[in-house]
C-alpha cells in the first residue's frame, strides 16, 4: 500500500500507479490536441498529437524512477563506470538471470517512448543515427545529474548504451510509420523547364 507524499512520489511502486492513473488525462490531452490542431487546419494532427504525448508519458516516468535518490544519497560521494560492459558483466555475474533481466530491460524503455515517438513528431530525426545520438545526449545528462546531485547511483557508460539501444530498437519499430510522414518529401520536387540552349 502506498501512503504517504514520499510513498506517492519517492518510490517505484509511486512512480509506477501514477503513470497508470494518468493515462486517461494522457488519452485526454491527445484528443484536445488533435481537435486543436484540425480546427487550425493541421495536416496530421492525430499522429502530431499522440507523438507529443506520447514522448512526455512514456519517458517521464522513467527518468523520475532513474533520478529517486538511494539511501545513502547526498553522503557518499558519486560513482561513475566508464569500461564499457563492465556493470552488465557482473550484474550478469552477481544479480542472477532476474534481477539482470529487470535491469537489462529497465534501461532498454528509458528512452524507448522517445525514440518511437519522435521521427513521427520531428521530420528531421526521422533517421536511425540521430534518434540513437538524441537518445545517447540525454541519457549522458541524466547520468551526469545522477553524479552531480549525488543520488548514491551509479552513473555508467552501460545504462547510456543500454538507453541508446532502447531508443534505437523502438525507432526501427515506428520506421514505417515515420518513413512515411506526410512533412517528409519522399522526392525531389520537379525542376522548372529550361529553355533549349539556355
Amino acid at each position: 500500500m502506498v501512503r504517504g507524499w514520499h510513498g506517492w512520489f519517492g518510490t517505484f511502486n509511486g512512480v509506477v500507479l501514477i503513470t497508470v492513473i494518468v493515462l486517461p488525462l494522457a488519452a485526454l490531452a491527445v484528443w484536445a490536441l488533435a481537435h486543436r490542431r484540425r480546427a487550425a487546419g493541421t495536416t496530421s494532427a492525430w499522429r502530431t498529437s499522440l507523438a507529443d504525448v506520447g514522448i512526455v508519458y512514456g519517458t517521464a516516468p522513467w527518468v523520475w524512477m532513474i533520478m529517486l535518490p538511494g539511501d545513502q544519497a547526498g553522503v557518499v560521494p558519486g560513482r561513475v563506470t566508464v569500461v564499457p560492459l563492465r556493470d552488465l558483466l557482473t550484474i550478469f555475474s552477481d544479480g542472477g538471470p532476474l534481477t539482470a533481466t529487470v535491469q537489462v530491460v529497465g534501461n532498454l524503455l528509458v528512452f524507448a517512448a522517445l525514440g518511437f515517438f519522435a521521427p513521427l513528431r520531428f521530420p528531421a530525426l526521422a533517421s536511425l543515427p540521430r534518434v540513437l545520438a538524441l537518445a545517447a545526449g540525454c541519457s549522458v545528462l541524466v547520468e551526469t545529474a545522477q553524479y552531480v546531485l549525488r543520488l548514491d547511483r551509479v552513473s555508467s557508460v552501460d545504462d547510456v548504451l543500454l538507453n541508446a539501444a532502447g531508443a534505437g530498437l523502438a525507432a526501427l519499430a515506428s520506421r514505417h510509420w515515420w518513413r512515411d510522414t506526410p512533412d517528409t518529401p519522399t522526392e525531389r520536387p520537379p525542376q522548372p523547364a529550361t529553355a533549349p540552349g539556355r
